[in-house]
């Protein structure tokens, strides 16, 4: 089974037996149960808010009991245990509650320590679940085959996190570049860019897992046009967006 069309198919549970949907009921007997659903948020630009993270949770129909949140620190260069709101995760957490986040580039974009702290959550018992897509991941299924389509997807999503924080920052680089040797950043700027460094980096992430361009302009509220515009002269767009704000380059993914 391919992990990239699994990743485009939504709900889906990976690691409970193949194809089981990941509903909305469940939170329900969570809460009978006495487990708690947490959001753990990631701010790591002046773009990103926590506000959005949780209006976004709320909206995919998540009941969160708490969250958690870390200001402006770096998803490549921190592991979540080294941020302090990441750390209280690992003492927060028990079996049964689940994780949500917005994708998994919130826990992190290096990719050792994203399937690490995936796989260390399951172990423990807790469930991972994204807003975007809906993903589910559990320790539950003992079936070789299917903690082998979960891992490799695991494994898929958090090298496409690392990989794209790194082309992010190329482009970023590419499109300063490009701005400051054709430009004294006050004349021959264009039009202004209706997007921000976040909101690009989110497209090219979504366009990089293979979503559609009707569904990455409804997630990231971009229009049709921008989205095929960032899909195919992405070097181009930073470029615009680095001739606006040359100062606003994150120095956090």
């Amino acid at each position: 089974m391919d992990p990239l069309k699994m990743a485009q198919n939504q709900p889906v549970r990976v690691g409970s037996p193949l194809g089981t949907p990941a509903t909305t009921d469940e939170a329900s007997r969570d809460k009978e149960n006495g487990h708690r659903t947490v959001l753990y948020a990631r701010v790591s630009t002046a773009d990103q808010t926590l506000e959005h993270q949780q209006t976004q949770a709320k909206a995919a129909g998540f009941q969160l009991d708490e969250v958690v949140a870390d200001h402006g620190v770096s998803g490549l260069s921190t592991a979540l245990r080294d941020r302090p709101e990441g750390r209280r995760l690992f003492d927060l957490l028990r079996a049964g509650d689940a994780l949500v986040v917005r994708w998994v580039d919130r826990l992190g974009r290096n990719y050792r320590d994203v399937t690490d702290t995936i796989r260390e959550f399951m172990r423990r018992g807790v469930i991972i679940r994204t807003v975007i897509n809906n993903m589910t991941f559990d320790g539950a299924t003992k079936d070789p085959m299917q903690q082998a389509v979960r891992d490799a997807l695991i494994a898929f999503m958090a090298a496409s996190a690392q990989a794209q924080a790194e082309a992010t920052k190329e482009a970023q680089k590419a499109g300063i570049a490009h701005a400051r040797a054709n430009d004294d950043g006050t004349k021959f700027r264009g039009r202004k860019p209706t997007f921000t460094w976040d909101s690009l980096a989110l497209a090219q992430a979504l366009l990089n897992q293979g979503v559609g361009v009707a569904e990455i302009a409804k997630t990231t509220g971009l229009a049709r046009q921008t989205v095929y515009r960032i899909q195919k002269e992405p070097e181009r767009q930073a470029a615009v967006l680095a001739a606006w704000y040359p100062k606003s380059e994150p120095t956090h993914i």
